[in-house]
C-alpha cells in the first residue's frame, strides 16, 4: 500500500506536476486542493499546515518575484511547518522545472534541444520563456495551442496548460530535471522523506 499524500497547488499545471512528483517519490496522490491562484493558497496555508500534523501534505507554490530566494518566502508562509508538511517553492515558476529536462521538452515542443535554457532557474519569467520556445516549434498545433494569439492581451495560448499537462504526464523526467534545478531536487528529496515517515 503506497502512502497517500494530500496536496495544495496554485493551478492545474501545478497539480499535474505535484501528482507526478508524488508518484516519482513512491507515494500516491490523494486530494489536490487549491487551484485558485497564489493568494487563495496563501489564505489557506495555516489550515493545510494544521492538517499536516496528522497526515502527509505537500504544498507547492511559485517563487515568482516575491523574494530573491525561497527561504524568506517559506518563513513568511510557514514559519513553523508541521512534521508531515513538505512546503516547496518552484524557482521562479513551475515552468523552470519542466525546462530542466531539456531533451524531452525539446522533443515534445519539436524544437532544437540547444534552444532550451541551460539554467532555467536563472530566468526571470520562465512562463514567458516557455511560450517563446513554442513560437519556434516545427508543429503548427503546438504554436497555436501554446502561443497567445496576436492582440489577445493574454500571456499564453488557449491550450497552454493542457499541452504542458500532457508533457508532464507523458514525457517529463523529474530525476533528470533535478540535475539542472536545485528547487526541483529539493522537492524530490523532501517528498521521498515525507513518504517514508510513519503516520499515526
Amino acid at each position: 500500500m503506497l502512502p497517500t499524500v494530500q496536496a495544495a497547488v496554485e493551478g492545474i499545471l501545478d497539480e499535474a506536476v505535484v501528482r507526478r512528483l508524488i508518484q516519482h517519490a513512491g507515494g500516491q496522490a490523494g486530494m489536490v486542493y487549491g487551484r485558485n491562484g497564489k493568494p487563495d493558497l496563501r489564505n489557506r496555508i495555516r489550515g493545510y499546515n494544521h492538517a499536516a500534523q496528522f497526515t502527509p501534505w505537500v504544498v507547492l507554490v511559485d517563487l515568482d518575484n516575491e523574494a530573491a530566494c525561497p527561504p524568506p518566502l517559506r518563513n513568511a508562509w510557514v514559519p513553523t511547518p508541521a512534521e508531515h508538511l513538505c512546503f516547496r517553492i518552484a524557482v521562479r515558476e513551475i515552468e523552470a522545472w519542466l525546462m530542466a529536462d531539456k531533451q524531452t521538452l525539446a522533443s515534445f515542443l519539436r524544437i532544437a534541444v540547444n534552444s532550451v535554457p541551460e539554467a532555467p532557474e536563472m530566468l526571470q519569467y520562465p512562463k514567458d520563456a516557455m511560450v517563446n520556445l513554442a513560437r519556434n516549434s516545427r508543429s503548427r498545433d503546438i504554436r497555436s495551442d501554446i502561443v497567445p494569439r496576436e492582440n489577445s492581451g493574454r500571456r499564453v495560448g488557449p491550450a497552454y496548460a493542457s499541452r504542458l499537462i500532457d508533457y508532464v504526464q507523458e514525457g517529463w523526467r523529474p530525476e533528470v530535471g533535478a540535475q539542472r534545478s536545485e528547487s526541483l531536487r529539493r522537492a524530490v528529496k523532501c517528498l521521498r522523506t515525507l513518504v517514508s515517515l510513519p503516520v499515526e
